[in-house]
């Protein structure tokens, strides 16, 4: 039995999608739960208005995901730190303050767990570091750290 499942089931599948079930698994677990609806007709009709709509949407987010990421890869950042000899500073730069500082010095808001700092920066100088725009886009901007 073809089902549209309405939420995601283990084993079988994720919201939206069109699977096969067993008859009975379907009539007495699906469906009584709401996790999945009937593949008919009109279902399959809606269904697929849906899932049209969803695709535009993706495909305009994945376009705003990339011109993010052309001027995100333009950008470098400026961040002052006490420190001391040898360039070392005393306190750390984390992914907080890089987004604190992209929002006060270029007016991109980014949210500060998309992006990949694997250690928190400790030295001065200039640093990449990868900012995930979209779950396949990667933009990669310079991070310059000034000692006071």
């Amino acid at each position: 039995m073809k089902v549209i499942l309405l939420k995601d089931v283990k084993g079988l599948g994720k919201a939206g999608e069109l699977v096969n079930s067993k008859t009975g698994y379907a009539r007495n677990f699906l469906f009584p739960k709401e996790l999945a609806i009937e593949a008919t007709p009109n279902n399959l009709k809606k269904w697929k208005e849906e899932m049209s709509i969803l695709e535009a949407k993706k495909k305009e987010e994945k376009e705003e995901a990339l011109k993010l990421k052309e001027k995100l890869e333009k950008t470098t950042v400026t961040l002052k730190g006490k420190g001391g000899e040898g360039g070392r500073l005393f306190g750390s730069i984390t992914s907080k303050d890089i987004a604190d500082a992209l929002k006060s010095q270029h007016k991109i808001d980014v949210d500060r767990r998309k992006i990949e700092l694997k250690d928190n920066i400790k030295v001065a100088g200039t640093t990449n570091v990868d900012i995930r725009v979209y779950p396949e886009i990667t933009a990669n901007i310079k991070v310059n750290v000034i000692i006071e």
